[in-house]
């Protein structure tokens, strides 16, 4: 059964003094590079990272005393399964969660960290949660689904009336999918609210779950390839969500990882924010300009910021080498006192800033008397580190620019 407003604004009471409503800023560097007005819902800020602690809540909380008794269990591949361990908390019931093996560390600590008891099994989200269906019909235990429920997707819905102030008629809200939950839960409160407010989903490339059912016209599998956006990547959208999807989304895309990898850093850079993946994607797509749906005012939501440290770091020093502020170089020289001195002179010059320098003087390529140097350079960008490269070779050296 569809939600409707009046479900959603019931949801909206229960969490107060529970689940405060995430800021929704005005994004002024967005704003100025698209000439619309850009506005970003932080739902990465709620207390575990992910707006998927409201849909957790309004579903536990409204268990009949017997359920509560036998426990529940729900499968994710993290942010629902830590909204479950933090609500069930909360509320007094004990929670076990199946997640696929090769779960975010960050986000299986976090769900025993909130209280939650973790069974790992599969390969992706389907198979967690198959097997967490297996468990509750064996144990009586309630499942939590992590979508494809209307108490749950109520409990997402009111991200859309935490935005309402903003919805007029020339507004559009953009957001991930996975399996729906949140963006049918926003639709249904914000076309309640506005008929005129146009809903765009993103999806990545990797995992186009519901492009494909709208294009069926039915729900349909597909096969999932590793990708950046973990928390979107369900292979089937839900019966429920894409009912809900046909009836109120206006306009659904996709992204690639690199353009997601994008969204990432500039997030960082521009708004001091940090995403993960699926939080990312909705910020990919209107940033690469894939959205055809065009509208004076723009709400992007961030789903969620639970991203691995290295993950991040490795998106730093991605985007970093596109931008040119960060190259390698392969330089040979005299194996000879006062080689290396004059070399690294020139860079200081320069004002390139040396990040890492290995000198090798056993490169068989070479002979004897040459050493080899590469150097991991931070420049300003393309046109200053071709400033430094070309006074290297203006000097005598010859140059390899290896990234």
């Amino acid at each position: 059964m569809e939600p409707t407003l009046k479900n959603i604004e019931e949801a909206k009471k229960r969490f107060e003094g529970v689940i405060r409503p995430s800021p929704l800023i005005h994004a002024g560097y967005f704003s100025r590079l698209s000439g619309s007005e850009i506005f970003l819902k932080l739902e990465n800020l709620q207390e575990t990272g992910s707006f998927k602690v409201r849909g957790a809540y309004n579903r536990i909380f409204l268990l009949k005393p017997h359920e509560k008794e036998k426990g529940i269990i729900a499968a994710s591949a993290g942010n629902h399964a830590q909204g479950v361990a933090w609500a069930s908390t909360r509320l007094g019931i004990q929670s076990r969660i199946v997640m696929p093996e090769n779960v975010s560390l960050r986000k299986l600590l976090a769900v025993k960290d909130y209280g939650g008891e973790v069974i790992l099994f599969g390969k992706d989200y389907g198979e967690a949660f198959s097997h967490a269906q297996e468990i509750s019909h064996k144990t009586g235990r309630v499942l939590i689904p992590g979508f494809d429920d209307p108490l749950v997707i109520a409990g997402q819905g009111t991200i859309g009336l935490e935005i309402s102030p903003e919805l007029g008629d020339d507004v559009a809200i953009v957001t991930s999918i996975g399996g729906g939950g949140l963006i049918s839960g926003i639709a249904v409160a914000a076309k309640a609210i506005n008929p005129g407010v146009r809903i765009i989903g993103v999806q990545t490339k990797s995992c186009p779950s519901t492009i494909r059912s709208l294009e069926k016209k039915k729900p349909v599998q597909v096969e999932m390839s590793p990708t950046l956006a973990d928390g979107i990547a369900v292979s089937r959208p839900g019966d429920l969500t894409f009912t809900i999807i046909e009836k109120y989304v206006d306009e659904v895309v996709a992204v690639d990882e690199e353009e997601i990898a994008g969204a990432i850093l500039n997030l960082l850079e521009r708004g001091n924010i940090i995403a993960e993946g699926a939080g990312a994607a909705p910020l990919a797509a209107f940033m690469e300009g894939i959205i055809s749906t065009k509208a004076k005012k723009y709400i992007l939501v961030i789903s969620g910021g639970n991203i691995e440290t290295n993950t991040i770091d490795r998106i730093l020093q991605r985007g970093s080498i596109k931008m040119g502020r960060l190259i390698r170089i392969e330089v040979n020289i005299l194996d000879a006192p006062g080689s290396l001195w004059k070399l690294l002179g020139i860079i200081a010059k320069e004002k390139a800033n040396i990040l890492q320098i290995f000198h090798s003087r056993l490169d068989l390529e070479n002979p004897i008397q040459i050493s080899r140097v590469v150097l991991n350079l931070e420049t300003r960008g393309h046109d200053h580190a071709k400033v430094v490269t070309d006074q290297l070779r203006d000097a005598g050296y010859q140059v390899r620019q290896i990234l």
